[in-house]
């Protein structure tokens, strides 16, 4: 049964708002490519998939590792006696074995430099469940939380939605590799307290996503410093943690908290610092939904532990995860082979895009490159971002993601995801995108021979085509039940 539109007043506020934040270009790229999906041989000229961040380069590692330890699934013939006890299990507290292995898991991530109490392990349905989850113990609705720009587009899902919380951005700029400032900061800070915002925390991706950096330790005491003078939380998003796979090698806030709390010279409060972490990126198992809160605030643990009832990870998915990860000899494995391959992935691709004079923001870590086609612009507005983003979905038949969805303050960078395809895949990206700079070049030699043609002029850089991908209003227009697009893949909680 189809509801017509006055019928929206029967439900509530947030069922109607448009506050999910599904209405972005990130999510429409995503559109495009459910209708048009790349496939090797059943359709080769469909639109690639990069912009969803999946670590696809290591799932054989885990399916070698379910082959010899059969026993670990509940589900197969040496494991099944263990099969009453751990479907009857419904404590929300969790198995105790799966909360010691993931902090046991993320002790091992950072160096073993700092260690994990089981105790404050917090699960959640994902990063998204644990995220809002931690929203709901530090804010009401109205109260703001300091994020710096470029930040991941869903956080408008996770942290605002259903919370009502808001968000300030923290303006960085390219000028300095996107890196945080004490000036940023407290310019942010203003800016809220002038908008009458109650300002309750600063929250950080680290490793950053979309740019694929990470944080140095001066940077990270600077935030630690920042948030006790100001008396708020400190939200520290660490879900990349393990796919670091260059220099410098990633620092923990739990590795500075832990230094700066030993020195006597400066006055550190833990309680105001968290942390979110899952196993969605650093072990590429998103379907898994384990997502993972650790505070060192009691209170946020006792609190959040009892909204965890409402986004368990499975017993069955805890059983199979606490003995996958006390493996210890396989840990250590799939840690450094995973790296390996990232670091041939990101070399491969960088390289690639590097013979089109293409460059990217140096990372380390990730499953992204930051994209620069700045100089592809016309002229350096949001405007121009659109038109270039539509032709290389129409021409490149790429689903790749433009930095203002990102809340990226300068016009032209990119993000483009390259862990989640095979290398053929990848090949045929290079491939598309070799040919769609060569036809510009091409056609920028034609324009300059035929400065009379308005055609030809008009579109200077950027004449592959001046037809659009998708009807401009249909493209952007929020989603209905009508919508000729298949539901978002924002529902699906991909990243």
């Amino acid at each position: 049964m189809v509801f017509s539109s006055r019928n929206q007043t029967l439900l509530s506020k947030i069922a109607t708002n448009d506050q999910h934040g599904e209405n972005s270009p990130y999510f429409d790229g995503w559109k495009a490519y459910d209708l048009d999906p790349f496939h090797p041989t059943e359709n080769p000229n469909g639109v690639i998939q990069m912009g969803l961040a999946e670590n696809q380069l290591s799932p054989d590692l885990i399916q070698k590792w379910i082959a010899k330890n059969p026993k670990a699934s509940i589900c197969t013939k040496d494991g099944a006696d263990s099969f009453k006890d751990i479907a009857n299990f419904q404590d929300y507290h969790g198995l105790y074995d799966f909360r010691k292995s993931i902090a046991d898991f993320m002790g091992r991530v950072r160096g073993n430099r700092v260690k994990f109490d089981p105790d404050r392990i917090v699960m959640g349905g994902g990063a998204t469940g644990a995220s809002e989850s931690l929203m709901f113990c530090l804010a009401d609705p109205g109260d703001g939380f300091l994020v710096p720009t470029p930040y991941y587009p869903a956080f408008n899902r996770d942290l605002r939605w259903r919370t009502g919380a808001q968000i300030v951005p923290i303006i960085c700029k390219s000028s300095n590799d996107f890196q945080i400032t004490q000036e940023a900061l407290e310019s942010a800070y203003e800016n809220a307290i002038e908008a009458n915002i109650k300002v309750k925390g600063l929250i950080i991706a680290n490793p950053s996503n979309p740019l694929g950096t990470t944080m140095d330790k001066e940077t990270l005491k600077t935030l630690l410093r920042f948030i006790n003078e100001k008396k708020i939380h400190l939200v520290c998003d660490e879900i990349y943690a393990a796919t670091v796979f260059d220099t410098p090698d990633f620092i923990s806030i739990s590795e500075v908290l832990q230094e700066m709390e030993h020195d006597p010279t400066v006055l550190i409060n833990p309680e105001l610092v968290h942390i979110i972490y899952s196993l969605s990126k650093d072990m590429g198992l998103p379907g898994f939904r384990v997502g993972i809160l650790y505070s060192y605030n009691d209170g946020v643990v006792s609190s959040a532990r009892k909204m965890s009832s409402f986004g368990l990870i499975s017993s069955q998915t805890q059983h199979f995860l606490a003995s996958l990860l006390s493996d210890e000899a396989f840990v250590e494995d799939f840690l450094t082979e995973n790296s390996r391959r990232l670091a041939k992935r990101h070399k491969v691709f960088t390289q690639g895009l590097e013979q089109d004079g293409i460059t990217c923001l140096p990372s380390n870590a990730g499953l992204f490159v930051w994209m620069d086609l700045r100089r592809l612009l016309k002229e350096p507005t949001f405007d121009e971002e659109m038109v270039l983003w539509r032709l290389i979905i129409k021409d490149v038949k790429l689903n790749v993601s433009p930095g203002s969805s990102f809340h990226c303050e300068e016009a032209g960078w990119f993000r483009v995801c390259f862990a989640n395809m095979d290398d053929l895949t990848v090949e045929i990206a290079l491939d598309r995108i070799h040919a769609f700079v060569k036809k510009g070049k091409e056609n920028e030699a034609m324009a300059m021979k035929n400065k009379k043609n308005k055609v030809w002029q008009k579109n200077l850089r950027l004449s592959f085509s001046s037809r659009i991908l998708y009807d401009e209003k249909t493209l952007m227009s929020p989603m209905s039940p009508h919508s000729p697009f298949p539901q978002s893949p924002l529902v699906q909680a991909r990243t």
